[in-house]
């Protein structure tokens, strides 16, 4: 009997060979035990989840509306809920409407569609250095080339960014002005204003990402770049209630101008349909009938508490010459050990500890300072927050003996 060939199956799309997967995530699939402090995921705290009142707003849809509820919805989002984020965007400075709001599947969604509509294959997309990993990810897949401007503590150069458009010609400059992932730095009033100027003299996208903004600890709100008037005509603005009210709700949105708004909705019609019409009508009924900005306020009343004991045990947790940021609000802090120590080389060692950070090195877009690392402080209790670091000191020394013996 002869046995038949086959033809081997076409290979996968280049951009699916060339993206890896997060380190966030792998690292997080590695330290799930337990007993493993982990200050490497950006999960906000369970236990601060209003789970009452998401499960109350949820029964209220379900009994009073629930054919609406369970049916197919518009692309671009329940009318209440796009009328309850533009009311709480206006409210902060920035006219909106509801019609120019998109509901996402969760912000990241927003990342992917803009970079749909916006980006052909080897277009330049201008990052922050570091920068949000995700972001990176998605500007990946779309096949665009990514390039880091330089900056400082306050973001990113305004003169190094100019001069970058100008070489570069890139569709688009990302930022997380406001308790920036990886680094919890905010920009400050002034440099956002000279950001958006560069973007109206010289013709570019600024997608501002904002998912962190309201977990506040301290000092007084800075004005998003998309309430500068030069550049409201190039500003995408993403929000999310991943951080203020859970993420498992997947609910985010995007403010943008009327053309590229349009050009996501048809790039989500292909992507989803529509964001789950339950979720999107329990989050407008939780808005109408809580006072979400007292809940974050309580959020961030725990969180502030937790960023100042990670504060107060990294002098003795990280080796002498280490810097860390001091960030006012956010989820996380970032660290730079001296330069000889690589954290993704002593992540393994420090892991056996029962402890976990993210290394810094997947943030940067280009060459990498292998020195620096992440840690989010909202997740566990000062107690544990002690612990952990007490766990991540004793396992840097382990690790360095190791790799220097």
């Amino acid at each position: 009997m002869t046995v038949p060939t086959f033809a081997s199956v076409p290979p996968l799309a280049a951009r699916a060979r060339a993206v890896g997967g997060s380190p966030v995530r792998d690292i997080l699939a590695v330290t799930a035990r337990p007993e493993v402090i982990n200050f490497a995921g950006g999960l906000p705290a369970p236990e601060l989840f209003d789970a009452a009142g998401i499960a109350e707003a949820y029964r209220a849809v379900l009994a009073e509306m629930p054919a609406r509820a369970l049916q197919y919805s518009t692309t671009e989002g329940e009318p209440v809920l796009r009328a309850a984020l533009a009311e709480r965007m206006s409210v902060r400075g920035l006219a909106t409407g509801a019609d120019d709001v998109l509901v996402t599947t969760g912000s990241q969604q927003a990342l992917s569609l803009l970079a749909t509509a916006l980006i052909e294959p080897g277009d330049t997309v201008l990052v922050e250095s570091p920068c949000y990993l995700a972001a990176l990810q998605a500007f990946g897949f779309a096949g665009a080339r990514v390039v880091a401007v330089p900056g400082d503590e306050e973001g990113p150069d305004p003169a190094a960014l100019e001069q970058l458009v100008l070489r570069e010609r890139p569709k688009l400059l990302y930022t997380v002005p406001t308790f920036q992932n990886p680094t919890g730095r905010t920009m400050s009033a002034a440099r956002r204003a000279a950001v958006a100027s560069v973007a109206a003299r010289c013709g570019l996208w600024i997608v501002e990402d904002d998912p962190y903004g309201e977990l506040r600890f301290e000092g007084e709100r800075v004005p998003w770049i998309a309430a500068h008037e030069e550049a409201r005509d190039r500003v995408v603005l993403l929000g999310s209630f991943s951080k203020v009210m859970a993420p498992g709700l997947r609910l985010g949105w995007l403010r943008a101008p009327g053309e590229l708004r349009r050009a996501c909705a048809v790039a989500k019609q292909a992507a989803d349909l529509h964001t789950p019409t339950v979720n999107q009508l329990a989050a407008a009924r939780y808005l109408a009938d809580r006072d979400l900005d007292a809940h974050v306020r309580r959020v961030a009343g725990v969180y502030g508490e937790r960023r100042d004991a990670m504060l107060a045990g990294l002098g003795e947790a990280l080796p002498p010459g280490s810097t860390w940021t001091r960030p006012e609000g956010g989820m996380f802090l970032w660290a730079r050990l001296p330069s000889s120590y690589d954290t993704t080389a002593l992540l393994p060692q420090v892991v056996t500890r029962d402890v976990a950070y993210v290394p810094g090195a997947p943030f940067y877009a280009g060459e990498p300072d292998r020195s620096t690392l992440r840690l989010c402080f909202v997740t566990q209790t000062p107690e544990e927050i002690g612990e952990g670091l007490r766990r991540l000191g004793a396992g840097l020394r382990d690790a360095e003996r190791g790799l220097s013996g």
